[in-house]
């Protein structure tokens, strides 16, 4: 195959950038042998695949800087990485490019209790920012099902959130401030320990920005007190539309509960086959709700809730009776991605997030296109805030499998933008939902953004080929044009 002339040259100055790069970090920092670049290949989108020309190992943000600004000087892109367990392709490498990983800046620098603050290198895991201020009875809210991997780097550039992003937001709410280092090797920041800054909102545009716009080296985030009392219950339903019915039920009603979580059939019986979580078999669907708060509060919320659910049609309801029962709960609900390789080779996660009110109809949709396409679909997610992860299960080793998986999980997210919905809650566009922004946003839209990425990035070396569509159609004329991602990935292995 004939590469794009970009391409090739970048290839050809492999030799030059990694003796420029052994000039600013030590040998032990970076990674240049085929054989040792294999586990940067993909993250956790394993269907692609492509390894990089190099991967960069720096500690601090100095070495960051020095990494950006020899990439900018050889027009070689960079594809930042946290921990590899994306979900969108979003760290997935290019042939001609760099892997910058910040996995070895894993450091807490902050812990500031008065203004419930902790600060912390982009490395460091999300569990490992709550086990940091724990002995203080504080923790860090937000918490993704992969939370005991996923750093905060890669949770900043993906703004995600996990079971309590319903009462306490996703990472866009708790990141107070950043420092960044820029497409040109510069270190900027912007927040700091303050609740409100003035200006621009540039904290906000950098966090959910997928490595696109700057690097993050160093982050401030809100740390908060326990909570005095945490509850969870599980409420079984005959249907999973009537699960989706009973969370807009309980909502409707104003309570806002720290947690609202749904599975169906097939994910319950996975989920208890793989930890024993306590999970009736044979049942169509859970609903896992969590209350926290000051004792009393709790304990009146909960009687409410129950009455609620029961009204919705709930056959079962359990309640957890000590903190061990609490956390087997969700133990389960956290298991649930790893828990469908017992039952699947292999699976497609969505990330579409739809108004709470769609949920029965979507989820009916959902098992429409299932057996349109004759692959199962496992319903996990955070039915709080409508944000849903179908999980697609297919088998790469038969021939056809993964288009179709594609496809069907191409319909589910232009079914979520049709009901008034978004292509993405918490993983992110990266590689998978790229070309189907134009779904969403026209051309005005993206026309918008992207000049926001030249103010940034003029030279497109950061993360190049990624979220934004390389195909579409201009306003004036209709015609198609190729963008920015013209050259992106151009011998890109599906497995």
């Amino acid at each position: 195959m004939n590469l794009p002339e970009p391409v090739a040259e970048r290839l050809d100055r492999r030799d030059d950038l990694v003796n420029k790069l052994g000039d600013v970090l030590r040998a032990d920092q970076l990674i240049a042998c085929p054989e040792d670049l294999v586990a940067y290949e993909c993250d956790a989108v394993s269907a692609y695949r492509q390894r990089p020309l190099a991967v960069a190992l720096p500690e601090e943000t100095s070495e960051v800087a020095a990494v950006v600004k020899v990439c900018a000087e050889l027009d070689i892109p960079i594809v930042p990485w946290g921990a590899g367990t994306g979900l969108s392709g979003g760290a997935l490498a290019r042939e001609d490019g760099v892997v910058l990983s910040t996995a070895r800046m894993n450091g807490v620098l902050d812990i500031d209790l008065e203004n419930r603050t902790i600060t912390v290198q982009p490395g460091v895991t999300n569990k490992g920012v709550s086990d940091a201020v724990a002995a203080h009875g504080f923790y860090y809210a937000p918490d993704p099902s992969s939370q005991i991997a996923c750093s905060i780097g890669g949770n900043i550039a993906e703004n995600s959130g996990g079971v309590h992003c319903l009462k306490y937001g996703t990472t866009t709410n708790n990141v107070l401030g950043l420092e960044v280092v820029l497409a040109d090797g510069e270190t900027v920041r912007v927040g700091g320990k303050g609740m409100e800054q003035a200006g621009c909102d540039l904290l906000g545009l950098l966090t959910g920005s997928e490595g696109l716009l700057a690097i993050t080296t160093e982050a401030t985030l809100r740390i908060l007190p326990k909570p005095e009392c945490a509850r969870a219950l599980m409420a079984v339903f005959d249907s999973i539309e009537a699960a989706g019915q009973a969370v807009a039920l309980v909502i409707a009603a104003g309570m806002v509960p720290a947690g609202m979580e749904i599975m169906d059939r097939l994910s319950i019986e996975a989920v208890e086959d793989f930890v024993g979580a306590g999970y009736p078999l044979g049942v169509e669907a859970l609903l896992l709700v969590e209350l926290d708060g000051p004792t009393s509060e709790v304990e009146c919320q909960m009687g409410v809730l129950q009455d609620l659910l029961t009204r919705a049609g709930a056959g079962q309801i359990r309640v957890a009776e000590n903190e061990e029962q609490r956390l087997k709960l969700w133990a389960g609900r956290k298991a649930a991605f790893p828990a469908m390789g017992r039952i699947s080779p292999d699976y497609y996660c969505m990330d579409g997030t739809i108004p709470r009110g769609q949920l029965p109809h979507v989820l009916k949709r959902i098992g429409e296109f299932s057996r349109q396409y004759g692959l199962a679909v496992a319903n996990v997610f955070h039915a709080g805030d409508g944000n849903l992860h179908p999980l697609v299960l297919y088998d790469s080793n038969r021939e056809g499998d993964l288009e179709k998986a594609e496809a069907l999980g191409a319909e589910i997210l232009k079914l979520c933008v049709d009901v008034g919905g978004v292509l993405s809650g918490e993983h992110g566009v990266g590689l998978e939902k790229r070309d189907l922004m134009p779904c969403m946003f026209n051309d005005a839209d993206l026309d918008a953004q992207e000049r926001i990425k030249e103010c940034f990035d003029p030279g497109h070396i950061l993360n190049p080929g990624k979220v934004f569509p390389v195909l579409r159609r201009c306003v004036e004329g209709g015609a198609m044009h190729v963008h920015a991602g013209e050259e992106s990935f151009p011998e890109l292995e599906r497995f």
